[in-house]
């Protein structure tokens, strides 16, 4: 084990070696020049040219990435060029608040979606069964966004249950009052297309050898499906969590944005529009980092649901 987690960390480092290239030279070829958004329409030919020797955008090709990846290094991406705020305290400061959103919506989606899939698993070909298949089909079909509006719509402007806007420094307070109809709403999506493919796991396995043998043995259907049923479709069902993970830390950017809440989502859309090239850069990166280590973490996971996996 820990010979191939040294190995896989290792492997690591050319890969974030690419995808830092990889965005070095979009972004210098293809992300038109930070002095002129910087300086915005009326600015003069002197001002774009002090203000790229101010970035250091006027030294040579390999200088430039040498600071870049001094940037990436050091955790230093300068600051932000719309708020002039560290890029470092934009991400330390917008995590929390992400991850006070995303981390509910994905322990929900995992705990409701996985015991509907093994009912109507159990039940398959039922009534039921098809009743909540064509219902998951009917909810994929909704956008989102339909969602987000009529949710506030009903739950926030004609029931009063929940503001539709808001946050706050307290974390209780959030986790009570303005979570809860964001979290709904993404769990109410989110169910849908993970009940339809955890059934697909294990209606896979149900149709194996070992389980006829299982059923032949005189063990019960709940037995079968706990027992042996379940832990086989492990595998699956991790790499599907896996997949979900780095979404934790990046966060959605409808929900941050209609909800108001100052999470990473939310600013990375505003640098977008704002064209702040170093808060994307950093974003960029990060992601490609978290998701490295969340493919590591599951691979580690496989091993644990399944001794017989064996790491290579």
């Amino acid at each position: 084990m820990a010979a191939y987690l040294i190995r896989r960390l290792w492997q690591m480092v050319p890969t974030l070696l690419g995808v830092m290239l990889l965005v070095f030279f979009l972004f210098k070829y293809f992300g038109g020049d930070p002095a002129v958004v910087l300086g915005g329409l009326n600015a003069s030919k002197e001002q774009v040219a002090a203000i790229r020797q101010q970035l250091g955008l006027d030294q040579p090709m390999y200088v430039q990435l040498w600071i870049f990846f001094k940037q990436v290094l050091t955790f230093d991406w300068g600051k932000s060029w719309a708020t002039n705020e560290a890029v470092s305290h934009l991400f330390a400061t917008r995590l929390p608040a992400t991850l006070t959103v995303m981390t509910p919506i994905l322990i929900l989606d995992i705990f409701l979606a996985l015991p509907v899939a093994m009912w109507v698993a159990y039940r398959r070909g039922s009534l039921s069964d098809r009743a909540i298949m064509v219902a998951s089909t009917v909810a994929l079909s909704i956008s989102f966004l339909v969602y987000v509006i009529v949710g506030q719509y009903v739950f926030g402007f004609q029931l009063g249950w929940f503001p539709v806007q808001g946050w706050s420094d307290s974390t209780w307070k959030n986790l009570v009052t303005y979570v809860p109809l964001p979290v709904l709403l993404a769990v109410a999506v989110g169910l849908a297309p993970q009940t339809r493919l955890y059934r697909s796991f294990l209606l896979d396995e149900l149709g194996h050898d070992y389980v006829r043998t299982a059923r032949a043995k005189g063990m019960g259907e709940g037995v079968v499906l706990f027992r042996h049923v379940l832990r086989n479709a492990m595998i699956p069902i991790l790499t599907n969590v896996g997949l979900q993970l780095p979404g934790i830390f990046v966060g959605s950017f409808l929900i941050e944005v209609f909800f108001s809440i100052p999470g990473v989502g939310r600013e990375i859309l505003l640098a977008v529009n704002r064209s702040d090239f170093p808060v994307i850069e950093a974003f960029t990166i990060y992601l490609a980092v978290i998701t490295m280590l969340v493919n590591l973490a599951t691979d580690l996971a496989y091993k644990i649901a399944d001794p017989r996996v064996v790491l290579k």
